[in-house]
C-alpha cells in the first residue's frame, strides 16, 4: 500500500512539473508573440513575397510563371554561373588548406602550399572563365554595377574605418576641445544625405571655380570634370592605359567615395571612443612600467582589444554600402555612363523607371544572396582572428 501511494504521488509530482513547464513556454511565447508578428509581417513575409514575384513575368500586373527565367536574364549562362560559383569554392579550398590543413595534419610546407596553389590557380581559372560567360549571355547592366559596388565597398570601408580609428585615439586624449571635435566629427552621420549629396555635387562640380577642381590647382594638377568623368581614376590622375577591372573605379565614384567617407568617419569615430573607454588604464599602466612605448600600447594592447569593434564596423559597413542608395542616386550623373550606378541604383531602376517588377524582385534577391555570403565568408575569415579579452 505504501508502495503504490509513493508512486502515485511520484507520478503527480511528474505531471504537475511538466505542466508547469508547459505553462512556463507558453508564458515565454505569449511574450515573444508581438515581436513574432512584426518580424513576421514585415520582414519574413517581403522576403518570401519578393521570391514569389521573382518568378513570374511581372509588369505591373502578374503575367506567366516563368521558374528562374528572370534570374537567368541576370546571370546569363547557368553553366558559367556554375563555374563562377566553381571559383569562389576554389578561393575558399585555398584559404582553407593554407590555414587549417597545415595545422590539422603532420604535412610539409612545400606540399600545403603546392595544394594552395594549385587551388588558386583553379580559382582565377573559374572566376574568370564564368564570367565572361555571364557577361556574354546576361544583363550587361546588373553585371557591370556588381564590380562598381565591390569598389564602392572597398574603396569606402577600409579608408573611414581607419581614418576613424586614428581620430578616435587622438580624441581619447586629454585635449582641449575634446567634445567640441567629437560632436563635430559626428555631425556628417546626422545631416540628411540628399542634401549632403547636394553640397558634394556642388564641391566637385566640373567648373574649375569648384572647390575640387581649387584643391587640385594648389597642388598644380588640372581642373577635373569629377562626377561627370566616367574615365577610370588612375588613367586621369596618373596617365595609366588601364582597362576593364584593372581599371578601378571611375573618376565619378572616386567623388561619391569621398562622400561616403566623409559620411560615415565620424560614426566610427563615436564607437572606436566607445572600445577605447574599455579597456582599463591598468594594462597601458604595467606595459609603461615594462618599458613599452606608445606605439608598442598601441599594437599590442590597444588594436587586438579594438578588434571586436574594428570587425563589428567592417561587418555593418560592407553591408551598408552594397545597399547604398540615397546619396548615390543624387550624385549620379548621365554623363558619368552608368559609372556611378551600382546594384541598388539598377534594382531601383528596373522597378521604378521599367516597370519589370518581377525581375527587378530577382535581382534584389541576388544581391540579398551576395551580401549573405560576403557577411558569412567575413565572420568565418576574420571572426576568428577577434581577440574578446
Amino acid at each position: 500500500m505504501t508502495t503504490s501511494t509513493s508512486t502515485a504521488t511520484s507520478a503527480y509530482r511528474k505531471r504537475r512539473w511538466r505542466w508547469m513547464d508547459i505553462q512556463e513556454q507558453l508564458t515565454g511565447y505569449l511574450f515573444i508573440a508581438p515581436a513574432m508578428v512584426v518580424i513576421t509581417v514585415f520582414g519574413l513575409f517581403p522576403i518570401f513575397y519578393a521570391i514569389y514575384m521573382s518568378t513570374f513575368r511581372w509588369r505591373v500586373r502578374k503575367g506567366p510563371f516563368i521558374r528562374l527565367g528572370n534570374y537567368v536574364k541576370a546571370l546569363g549562362d547557368l553553366q558559367g554561373v556554375a563555374v563562377f560559383v566553381l571559383g569562389f569554392a576554389l578561393l575558399a579550398l585555398a584559404w582553407w588548406v593554407w590555414n587549417k590543413a597545415a595545422r590539422s595534419f603532420h604535412t610539409g610546407k612545400l606540399v600545403v602550399g603546392m595544394v594552395s596553389a594549385i587551388a588558386l590557380i583553379g580559382a582565377a581559372w573559374g572566376i574568370m572563365t564564368g564570367w565572361e560567360r555571364m557577361l556574354a549571355t546576361g544583363d550587361d547592366n546588373f553585371l557591370t554595377a556588381l564590380p562598381i559596388t565591390v569598389f564602392y565597398a572597398t574603396g569606402t570601408v577600409p579608408a573611414e574605418i581607419g581614418l576613424a580609428l586614428v581620430l578616435a585615439y587622438l580624441l581619447y586624449q586629454k585635449v582641449r576641445g575634446q567634445e567640441f571635435f567629437r560632436m563635430l566629427y559626428f555631425l556628417p552621420y546626422i545631416t540628411p544625405a540628399v542634401a549632403a549629396a547636394v553640397v558634394f555635387r556642388t564641391i566637385f562640380n566640373p567648373r574649375e571655380t569648384s572647390l575640387a577642381n581649387q584643391f587640385l590647382g594648389w597642388l598644380g594638377v588640372e581642373p577635373q570634370r569629377w562626377l561627370f568623368e566616367p574615365k577610370p581614376f588612375l588613367n586621369v590622375m596618373f596617365g595609366t592605359h588601364l582597362e576593364g577591372l584593372k581599371a578601378g573605379p571611375s573618376m565619378a565614384l572616386v567623388a561619391v567615395i569621398f562622400f561616403g567617407i566623409w559620411t560615415y568617419v565620424g560614426y566610427n569615430t563615436v564607437i572606436f571612443l566607445a572600445g577605447l573607454g574599455s579597456i582599463s588604464n591598468d594594462l597601458y599602466e604595467a606595459a609603461q612600467i615594462d618599458g613599452a612605448n606608445r606605439w608598442q600600447s598601441f599594437r599590442y594592447i590597444t588594436l587586438p582589444l579594438l578588434s571586436p569593434v574594428t570587425f563589428y564596423l567592417a561587418l555593418i559597413a560592407f553591408i551598408g554600402t552594397f545597399k547604398a542608395f540615397n546619396h548615390l542616386y543624387v550624385m549620379r550623373s548621365p554623363a558619368a555612363l552608368g559609372t556611378v550606378d551600382t546594384t541598388s541604383l539598377v534594382i531601383f531602376d528596373t522597378f521604378y523607371k521599367a516597370n519589370q517588377f518581377g525581375y527587378a524582385t530577382a535581382q534584389a534577391i541576388i544581391l540579398f544572396i551576395i551580401i549573405l555570403v560576403l557577411t558569412l565568408a567575413q565572420n568565418k575569415v576574420f571572426g576568428e582572428k577577434v581577440f574578446y579579452g
